[in-house]
């Protein structure tokens, strides 16, 4: 780094349409051609969209969480050649920080509708909301979800290195064989190469036709590479290892959020954004062999929210779901029966379900897994903090019933 400070190995235009900027793409696939080369151990900043590549407006209408068109995400920045990296390497991805655009000061949190993808509740609440996030420095607060500010714990959503295609073909073996065994369920339950809307960065006709047909979509996590895994602790300080698949790494990132809760339990439930990451990146040679990784590995940093001793309520979900049916060790069910418990105690408050089910989704909450041994009841805790209210929420508390507004709703 010299005088001139940190370089710029990406930076963005959030008035230009995402689909026509070559820092981007929306799928994993080895031949998208890289925007730039990093040095290995070079620090260096990366500008990144909010995930949907500026669908979302900072209005109060839900319209938009609506029609989200999810064939275009998520807009991922790079992919970057790290110098000197190879297959079986190691890349060290250490986040030295991650900050709001200057000119973007606000987040957006949302629930999808059913046909969308929905989130972890949404059989119980299929319609779409949202809640707009504005910063005030280290802090967030919504107008739509008044009574409420707290620290954000500021991370990417989605760090990954490029797969060998070798790997991009087991992705695709093993996610289409799910997708054919689940073929009578009513939702999706992965999410096939898809033509419609592939952005390559700056991929030839036939680059980008190749990546529409063999290229994974980026809606989940897969052991080989990370991904979007949504771990709200890779925050400022926090190192990751990440394995190499192919020559130089093909490093990308992208899906910044400025708080979520463990689990993000609304499918847009973290306060997403556009933002600028900064990034020191080490080749570990010969990692994935030296550490015996199979999947990524992280070591959290320094930086979380505080809140005092006895300042959380945690809240007990089992593997018996809202109809009674009895599962066998389900932390699915569990966790979600813990989302519910919550949601019930707050609603005594005055807030309506879509509001505490947008908090939970983004708010530092902390969710474990308390037994997976005692059968048949897998049991999942949910702590909240009470200090990010503005009034008394702890047990002890006599509820009042306050006006708390409502969500941005979509129309009818």
């Amino acid at each position: 780094m010299g005088k001139e400070g940190i370089r710029y190995a990406c930076k963005i235009d959030l008035e230009q349409d995402a689909a026509e900027q070559p820092y981007f793409h929306n799928r994993w696939h080895p031949d998208i051609p890289s925007v730039g080369s990093i040095k290995n151990n070079e620090v260096v900043k990366i500008e990144c969209h909010d995930w949907t590549g500026g669908q979302i407006k900072n209005d109060d209408s839900a319209d938009d969480i609506k029609n989200v068109d999810l064939t275009k995400v998520h807009y991922l920045s790079g992919p970057f050649d790290i110098e000197t990296a190879e297959p079986g390497d190691v890349l060290l991805v250490e986040i030295q920080d991650v900050q709001p655009l200057q000119e973007h000061p606000w987040g957006f949190t949302g629930i999808f509708d059913k046909k969308n993808g929905g989130g972890f509740l949404d059989e119980i609440y299929p319609k779409a909301a949202k809640a707009i996030w504005d910063f005030e420095g280290i802090f967030c607060s919504s107008r739509h979800i008044p009574g409420v500010r707290f620290a954000g714990l500021i991370h990417p959503g989605i760090l990954g290195c490029a797969p060998s295609p070798e790997i991009l073909a087991e992705w695709n073996r093993r996610e289409g064989e799910l997708i054919q065994a689940c073929a009578h369920m009513d939702r999706d339950v992965a999410l096939a190469p898809l033509p419609t809307n592939v952005h390559a960065g700056s991929a030839s006709a036939d680059i980008k036709e190749k990546v529409g047909k063999e290229g994974a979509r980026t809606i989940p996590g897969r052991p080989e590479h990370g991904g979007n895994c949504d771990i709200k602790n890779l925050s400022r300080g926090s190192k990751v290892y990440l394995p190499v698949h192919v020559k130089g790494a093909k490093f990308s990132v992208g899906d910044l959020h400025f708080s979520q809760g463990d689990g993000e339990i609304s499918f847009c439930g973290a306060i997403e954004m556009p933002g600028v990451i900064t990034i020191k990146f080490t080749v570990m040679k010969g990692g994935m062999k030296q550490l015996g990784m199979k999947s990524p590995i992280y070591q959290p940093g320094p930086v979380q929210p505080q809140f005092g001793p006895g300042r959380y309520i945690y809240f007990e979900g089992f593997s018996v779901d809202e109809n009674g049916k009895q599962h066998y060790l389900d932390t699915t069910v569990a966790y979600r029966q813990t989302s519910l418990r919550c949601i019930e105690y707050l609603r005594r408050f005055g807030y309506d379900d879509y509001q505490i089910y947008l908090l939970l989704s983004c708010a530092p909450v902390e969710g474990h897994i308390a037994g997976i041994v005692d059968i048949p009841n897998a049991c999942t805790t949910m702590g909240l903090p009470m200090d990010i209210f503005d009034f008394d929420i702890s047990p002890s508390a006599i509820p009042e019933k306050r006006d708390l507004g409502a969500c941005a709703k979509a129309s009818e």
